[in-house]
C-alpha cells in the first residue's frame, strides 16, 4: 500500500492507535498541572531515584541524538516517501520548538529551584549535564513523540500484522522518552506536555498533507534497494 493512491479514505484509522492514548496522557498532564503547583509537581514526578533507572535513564534520553536520523536512513532502504514524512516530521517540529524555546527562554528546574525554593535540592543523575535554561518546551519529548508516532502511522498504514499492540509499545516507549526529562531534571512537566502537543500537531498535519496531496506513487515506492537492479 502506498500512502499516496489508496490510504487516503482510511488515514484517520492509522493515527488512531497512538494518538488515543496519547491525548489521554496530555488529559491526566493537564490535570496535574492545574490542581498542583509546579515545584510540588516536580517534586511529586522526579522521586524516587534508584541505581537502576540512574543507569537507564540517561541512555535512553539521549537515544533522540542519534536515533531519528538512524531511522530515517533505514527507511530509504524501504521507501522514500516514508523517508521523506519522517525527515519533515523532525524538521518541521524542530523549526517550531527552538523559537518558542529562545523567544521564552525559561529557566530550567535547576535554576527555578535556585530561585524559587533554595532549601530543596533535586535529586540529580551523576555524570549528566544540567541545563539551565531554554526549557520550554521540550525538544528531547518532541523528538521522541514525532518519531515513534511516525512509526505508529508507518506500522498501521502498511498494516503490519500486530500494528496495535506495536502502536501501544511505541507510544509506552515515547512517554518513557519524555518521562526521562523530568527525571533528569532537565525539564518540568509543563514543558513535556507542550512537547507532546507541538508533536502530535506536527505528526498528524503532515500526515494528512503527504496522504491528500502526494500523488506519484512511484515515489512513495522508491528505495535504495532499486539502485542494485
Amino acid at each position: 500500500m502506498y500512502l499516496g493512491n489508496h490510504m487516503t479514505n482510511k488515514a484517520y484509522t492509522n493515527i488512531l492507535p497512538f494518538l488515543i492514548p496519547t491525548l489521554i496522557l496530555a488529559l491526566c498532564i493537564a490535570l496535574l498541572l492545574a490542581i498542583i503547583p509546579k515545584g510540588e509537581l516536580h517534586l511529586l514526578l522526579c522521586q524516587p531515584h534508584t541505581p537502576f533507572l540512574n543507569a537507564v535513564v540517561p541512555i535512553f534520553s539521549d537515544l533522540v541524538d542519534w536515533l531519528p536520523y538512524l531511522v530515517v536512513v533505514l527507511l530509504l532502504f524501504y521507501r522514500a516517501g516514508w523517508t521523506t514524512f519522517l525527515a519533515s516530521n523532525l524538521l518541521l517540529s524542530t523549526l517550531i520548538v527552538q523559537p518558542i524555546k529562545h523567544l521564552i527562554n525559561a529557566p530550567r528546574p535547576l535554576t527555578w529551584f535556585a530561585e524559587n525554593m533554595p532549601d530543596v535540592a533535586l535529586p540529580l543523575v551523576d555524570g549528566v549535564k544540567m541545563n539551565l535554561w531554554l526549557s520550554f518546551p521540550s525538544g528531547h519529548t518532541t523528538t521522541f513523540f514525532v518519531l515513534f508516532f511516525s512509526i505508529s502511522i508507518i506500522l498501521c498504514a502498511e498494516n503490519i500484522r500486530g500494528k496495535n499492540i506495536l502502536s501501544l509499545l511505541c507510544f509506552l516507549l515515547a512517554t518513557f522518552g519524555a518521562y526521562t526529562r523530568i527525571y533528569l531534571s532537565q525539564h518540568f512537566a509543563l514543558d513535556v506536555f507542550a512537547g507532546i502537543l507541538i508533536a502530535s500537531f506536527s505528526t498528524i498535519l503532515l500526515y494528512y498533507f503527504l496522504a491528500l496531496k502526494t500523488k506519484n506513487t512511484l515515489f512513495w515506492a522508491w528505495n535504495l534497494q532499486k539502485l542494485k537492479k
